[in-house]
């Protein structure tokens, strides 16, 4: 009697503890199955997926030096070309335009790409606005259910994983202790030691389904799946300078300043104050000299 008690009271807290598990499967599966379909729709454009993977200054860049509009140097050094000082010339592509502009406003002086991507004042804010509106574009993704961040969920998991850890301490005990008689009670005592091992393989099971079930970040796969195809019509040697100017955020300044200006001021200033100590010097000791020379004449 004791093994068909245990054996009915095992199985009904073993279906209460996997129903919920069953029901996270299935949403988590639908999710996962919406996510993928919506992303499978998307077209990215490619200037929206350079923006997602922060390559936005390369790919506007290569586009400027593949059309003619700019030109850089071994150094990172950013100059227009005949063709892009026209003012009637400009790309069709809202970034590389923006790009071309705050070029233009640094001309004639030589100036790196990665410094109007930090510092411009209107190039910047032009590519936060292009991002705004093409990820207005995008599809929602739905979010995926697992109760991260309901504290009264963890809560009520907590208590409940620690009632099934008490149940599992006292049924163990309970058919551990009972000595069945029959084939009828050793069947119920096998039933019971079945719901006991799965109640055991609960925890388990969650991690698995949530495993099986994570849809990773196909969006950002999608986007990063293939580089713009300005930057990848670059040559070698164009892609170098290319990724040197982007990169270089300090050493050309267009007109805001000229490099190493302060640098060259401080050392004419030294050599001045440097030749004024000489001088200084030299007309202490000519007058020194012709103070002592004074008595040796008047005495002879």
């Amino acid at each position: 009697m004791r093994q068909f008690a245990l054996a009915i009271l095992v199985s009904a807290v073993t279906a209460v503890v996997y129903a919920p598990i069953g029901l996270l499967w299935w949403r988590r599966a639908r999710v996962r199955s919406r996510t993928l379909r919506l992303v499978a729709a998307v077209e990215p454009e490619p200037y929206h997926a350079a923006v997602l993977r922060n390559e936005a200054a390369e790919a506007a860049t290569a586009e400027l030096v593949l059309d003619g509009y700019l030109r850089i140097d071994g150094e990172g050094a950013a100059f227009l070309t005949e063709q892009g000082r026209d003012p009637a010339r400009r790309p069709a592509h809202p970034l590389p335009a923006a790009l071309l502009e705050a070029v233009r406003r640094h001309d004639p002086e030589p100036v790196s790409i990665g410094w109007i991507h930090w510092y411009d004042e209107d190039y910047p804010e032009r590519l936060r606005a292009y991002r705004r509106e093409r990820d207005a574009l995008l599809p929602g993704i739905p979010r995926m259910p697992g109760g991260e961040g309901n504290l009264l969920l963890a809560c009520g998991s907590c208590a409940g994983i620690a009632l099934v850890m008490l149940f599992w301490l006292l049924a163990g005990a309970l058919l551990v202790t009972g000595r069945p008689h029959g084939p009828r009670a050793w069947a119920w005592t096998a039933v019971a030691a079945l719901g006991l091992a799965a109640l055991l393989l609960a925890e388990k099971a969650v991690r698995l389904i949530r495993e099986r079930t994570e849809p990773g970040d196909p969006l950002g796969d999608l986007m990063r799946s293939a580089a713009h195809p300005a930057f990848a019509a670059l040559d070698e040697e164009q892609r170098t300078v290319v990724l040197l100017s982007t990169g270089d955020r300090h050493a050309w300044r267009g007109v805001d300043t000229v490099v190493h200006q302060e640098a060259d001021d401080e050392d004419d200033a030294d050599d001045d104050e440097w030749l004024d100590d000489k001088v200084w010097w030299e007309d202490a000791y000519e007058y020194r000299a012709s103070d002592e020379d004074e008595p040796g004449a008047s005495s002879r």
